[in-house]
């Protein structure tokens, strides 16, 4: 018996030292096919952007009539004032790029970047400039480049265009039939227009190849593949149309519906190129930390080593007007505003994302949600005389079931009374007085 022990004990070792001899055959002969993981460009001294990125770096098609053009970031902040509910704030420096930060201090409320010009004026540094025929914006830089590494492997690359002034919608680009909703009481008025905009791109790299792209529009976006048919390229680059006023960012050119009831134009009106005028940052997703890059063109200047404005978490522009102020105008039944908000800059964006798009996407708003759901029973349902067939139905419907619930309740009240059937003559109950009285004579005999 302890031969046999002793020889099954052999057997397992000699068992156990081939397997450990085969995995280390297979470890050492797969290595060379394993994937070396590509070292941070943050390991790289000299901080360079890489190649890829502006390889495959979005053109933008800016519409043919929109007055409104990418805008210089410091010129932005040098013709506003900070204020907080309207009041302006006191016993500040002169505030640039690399110290727009410290307005988070302020702890009295969110601090908004006010024009000092009256906006209806369109005074020069609202309408920003155009490129010139390289694509290139001269004497501007309105575009900011910020690559997440979410590993060695993977890096998001966000394209962000600012322009000082976003112009809202007017009658003509609601729908029907809610346009005839919305009276043209200030003759072609704009609705929300706000002073400052913020728009981007979003490409997501693996291994430095694109994989997809993600558009922002307005309260939201949309998201492609980067094969997808949609896209259309121009030497690996993808074009972005950006929208008459509002500057939303599209896939192609022509009429785009937002936001249920209105729309947005676009066309190939004049090419920018974003990365011959653009601050370049990398951006770790755990520290939250910003750093400059150096650009891989070497006929681009370096990015400045400035970074507080990414930091600030206020408005890029003024805070929406109150009702008594001069400028402001409400568009009758709706409660939409002339001038709104303007928005919270790149840092507010959330940078940090499992997809291409917003892991936590803006809320509509009741007025939205309620446009929504009439549009979309509009083409079916309420279009011309189908509107009649539709309220018929509904009243039938309404009928129907306020006779179903009578019958119901008839039939409930009359569960206590069942109607007993056979019938009992009279003479033959026995009462309980004659009952009483029979018992008593019978205890006298």
């Amino acid at each position: 018996m302890a031969r046999q022990r002793f020889y099954f004990s052999r057997q397992l070792c000699c068992l156990s030292i081939i397997l450990l001899l085969a995995l280390q055959f297979l470890s050492v002969y797969a290595e060379p096919f394993a994937h070396e993981p590509t070292p941070s460009f943050l390991d790289i001294s000299n901080r360079t952007v890489p190649d890829y990125v502006t390889r495959y770096a979005p053109l933008v098609w800016l519409h043919s009539d929109d007055p409104f053009r990418p805008s210089d970031l410091l010129e932005h902040i040098r013709h506003t004032t900070p204020k907080v509910n309207q009041e302006p704030l006191s016993d500040l420096p002169d505030l640039d790029l690399s110290n727009l930060a410290l307005l988070n201090n302020i702890s009295h409320g969110l601090v908004a970047l006010s024009s000092n010009d009256n906006v209806t004026a369109l005074p020069a540094w609202l309408l920003g400039e155009l490129p010139d025929a390289s694509g290139r914006i001269v004497n501007a830089t309105p575009c900011v480049v910020i690559l997440v590494e979410q590993s060695p492997r993977d890096i998001d690359a966000f394209f962000f265009y600012f322009y000082s002034y976003d112009r809202g919608a007017n009658l003509t680009q609601v729908l029907e039939p809610l346009n005839g909703f919305i009276e043209d009481t200030e003759h072609g008025m704009h609705f929300g227009d706000h002073v400052g905009d913020w728009e981007h791109n979003m490409i997501r790299f693996r291994d430095g190849k694109p994989n997809g792209i993600y558009y922002s529009q307005h309260l939201g976006g949309a998201a492609y593949d980067w094969n997808h048919t949609a896209l259309s390229l121009k030497d690996g680059r993808p074009f972005v149309f950006s929208a008459y006023g509002s500057h939303a960012n599209y896939v192609s050119s022509g009429e785009h519906v937002h936001d249920t009831v209105l729309l947005d134009y676009c066309d190939a009106g004049q090419l920018w190129d974003p990365t011959l005028s653009a601050y370049y940052y990398h951006l770790d997703p755990d520290s939250f930390t910003l750093t400059g890059l150096h650009s891989s063109t070497p006929t681009l200047p370096s990015t400045p080593a400035i970074t507080s404005f990414f930091y600030f978490t206020g408005i890029w522009g003024d805070a929406q007007y109150p009702d008594d102020h001069p400028l402001q105008r409400t568009v009758p039944y709706t409660g939409l505003k002339r001038f709104v908000s303007g928005p919270q800059g790149p840092i507010m964006k959330q940078l940090v994302r499992k997809g291409l798009f917003p892991d936590e996407p803006e809320r509509n708003s009741w007025v939205q949600w309620a446009a929504g759901v009439f549009m979309s029973w509009y083409p079916c349902c309420l279009r011309g005389w189908r509107k009649w067939v539709f309220i018929i139905t509904i009243i039938l419907c309404v009928g129907v079931m306020a006779f179903g619930v009578r019958h119901a309740v008839n039939r409930y009240r009359k569960k206590g009374y069942q109607k007993i059937e056979s019938e009992f003559p009279l003479d033959d109950l026995e009462y309980r007085d004659d009952e009483v009285l029979r018992r008593t004579e019978a205890g006298q005999r």
